[in-house]
């Protein structure tokens, strides 16, 4: 069928809407009609090239949520009118990792960036309405696109009445974010946190750590707008630098550090992490959970200080979350009240005003922008 979505078609570049026909459901395919589409920075590390590609043009869009219009066979219990919440990271259910309890680590992860169907090089879901030729799918889902056709093993369906508009965050940035805090740092209550950027990772990094009863959340980004977002949702002190987190984090625990400091900015450089590092105490954490330049190697830290002050230096992908049971259960919370969706919705956007929100993203005016179909 034909649908309308947004492309990258070279990098760097900028996210443009074209015609596109795509595929109606394979085995083990459902087709979405979209509803919202999160718009997270990975899918403007696309455009500038931080996270290279397999083929361009490309489809952004990875996290989103929206209503099955048509399901194949063997769609594990995905039927027409189900709602579903895509998660960026597919579960296959029966590889080592998946059987392990790690969904986030699935074997069908190798293909998020190939842009093709898994374990099929070169046979594409979308093609240009234009000159038929094939594109990419980000994370082989593409919700930056009205209608999207995707693997089952992608799609969580969750209950109706929860708002689409809001649930598609959980599909990326909120678990993200709060698992960074809740599963990789695994915070504890009395514990003292840093936070380091408040972007739609950053800000669920804060609701995390609040929910697992942290008595010190420090929250830092240069920007004001995002530290008083930061406050709203849970940290209870907001600071400009790393050099103000830490001497915060010593002055709260007898000069040892935070217990865990967690990397969220925008385009993480090897310095960032080199602060987070150095402003946790002994047997502390470092969550590294933003990405910058995918090639970029080495770290300015010191090994001593590894070994001798026993830190853990901890990767986080979508925060080790087992996506078939996080996104339900945070979903759950946010019924309950206690996970905020609603406030990290700063502004809405057309598919059309794709580029302009990610222009309002570098400009600092946004926590998360959302695309409304």
């Amino acid at each position: 069928m034909q649908t309308r979505g947004a492309i990258v078609r070279q990098v760097p570049g900028k996210y443009e809407v074209v015609d596109l026909e795509v595929d109606d459901p394979r085995e083990n395919e459902v087709q979405v009609k979209m509803v919202a589409s999160g718009m997270c920075h990975s899918d403007d590390h696309v455009a500038t090239g931080d996270i290279p590609v397999n083929v361009y043009p490309f489809a952004g869009g990875h996290e989103g949520a929206g209503i099955v219009t048509k399901a194949g066979v063997n769609t594990k219990g995905l039927k027409e009118g189900d709602h579903v919440v895509f998660s960026f990271l597919p579960s296959c259910g029966h590889c080592r990792w998946c059987a392990s309890g790690m969904q986030n680590l699935c074997d069908l992860g190798a293909g998020l960036l190939d842009g093709a169907r898994w374990g099929s090089p070169g046979d594409y879901r979308l093609k240009l309405t234009e000159t038929g030729q094939g594109v990419g799918q980000m994370c082989g889902i593409s919700t930056f696109l009205e209608t999207t056709t995707v693997s089952a093993d992608s799609a969580v369906k969750v209950p109706d009445d929860i708002p689409l508009d809001k649930a598609c965050l959980v599909g990326c940035g909120v678990g993200t974010g709060w698992g960074s805090a809740v599963n990789s740092a695994e915070v504890q209550p009395g514990h003292t946190v840093i936070v380091m950027g408040i972007g739609g990772i950053g800000i669920n990094a804060v609701q995390g750590a609040a929910h697992a009863g942290a008595s010190n959340i420090i929250a830092v980004d240069p920007v004001a707008f995002k530290r008083e977002k930061a406050q709203e949702l849970g940290a209870t002190h907001a600071v400009e630098s790393m050099d103000e987190a830490t001497e915060l984090a010593r002055q709260f625990t007898n000069g040892q550090g935070a217990d865990s400091a967690i990397v969220t900015v925008g385009v993480v450089k090897p310095e960032h992490v080199a602060q987070a590092f150095g402003a946790i105490r002994k047997a502390g954490t470092c969550v590294v959970t933003g990405l910058g330049d995918v090639t970029e190697v080495g770290l300015p830290i010191a090994v001593s200080e590894l070994t001798l002050m026993q830190k853990r230096l901890q990767g986080s992908l979508f925060g080790a979350s087992n996506p078939n049971w996080d996104i339900l259960r945070q979903l759950q919370l946010y019924r309950e009240g206690v996970l905020k969706l609603d406030e990290l919705v700063t502004k809405t956007y057309s598919l059309d005003e794709v580029a302009q929100g990610y222009q309002d993203m570098h400009d600092g005016k946004n926590i998360r922008g959302v695309i409304i179909y």
